[in-house]
């Protein structure tokens, strides 16, 4: 049995080798793997850098019938339990094959940082790649909005309906009370926000 590719995607951005491929897919704006080399035997394999333009995207596992090699001669496709793992991990809807759910994403953004229109994607991703290479952010667990990852005692965990989900591989775990205090916040300051303004992700099943 060959063993599971490293691009699984968890919380915190890391990319991880694990058999669970999760409910959504996406990239970091092109290939940051190695492709099999039939000389050696060697299969794919992550190379050192861990993207390649600031596009970083969440899509859906099919559209429109493609069909592709993952971790093949194009991007590296990457793989997520649920949007919210997604949006935690520092990538945002696809706009096209999630244009309806880009496009709310982007008027929440607008919303959410007091713009007059919703930005394009180039503007989005220029503040959350500056997001990502920096520190995280800290904050009373309570205030928080729905579908915002925090670290709860060493792990991930979703907020949902005032409590907290641990969240793993397989999906998330019983429901926790939030810690009175502050906590460390994944989730990207300007994705907090847009959540704040009433974007909802796609949660994995086990969220309800």
């Amino acid at each position: 049995m060959s063993s599971p590719l490293a691009n699984r995607v968890d919380p915190s951005g890391a990319i991880q080798a694990v058999a669970a491929r999760g409910t959504l897919m996406g990239n970091r704006g092109g290939r940051i793997h190695l492709p099999a080399d039939p000389a050696t035997g060697a299969g794919p394999r992550l190379g050192r850098r861990r993207w390649a333009s600031r596009q970083w995207i969440c899509c859906v596992l099919e559209f429109r019938d493609r069909r592709r090699q993952v971790m093949g001669p194009g991007y590296t496709e990457l793989f997520f339990l649920d949007e919210a793992t997604a949006l935690a991990a520092g990538h945002r809807p696809c706009f096209e094959c999630r244009r309806a759910e880009a496009l709310a994403f982007a008027g929440a953004w607008a919303e959410g940082h007091a713009l007059p229109a919703p930005p394009r994607a180039p503007e989005m991703d220029r503040l959350l790649h500056a997001q990502r290479l920096g520190p995280r952010a800290r904050g009373p667990a309570g205030s928080l909005p729905e579908s915002v990852m925090v670290m709860l005692e060493g792990v991930p965990a979703l907020i949902r309906a005032g409590a907290a989900r641990p969240w793993g591989w397989q999906g998330y775990a019983a429901p926790r009370p939030l810690p009175p205090g502050e906590v460390e916040i994944l989730t990207p300051p300007a994705i907090l926000r847009t959540l704040a303004a009433g974007y909802r992700p796609r949660l994995h099943p086990t969220a309800s």
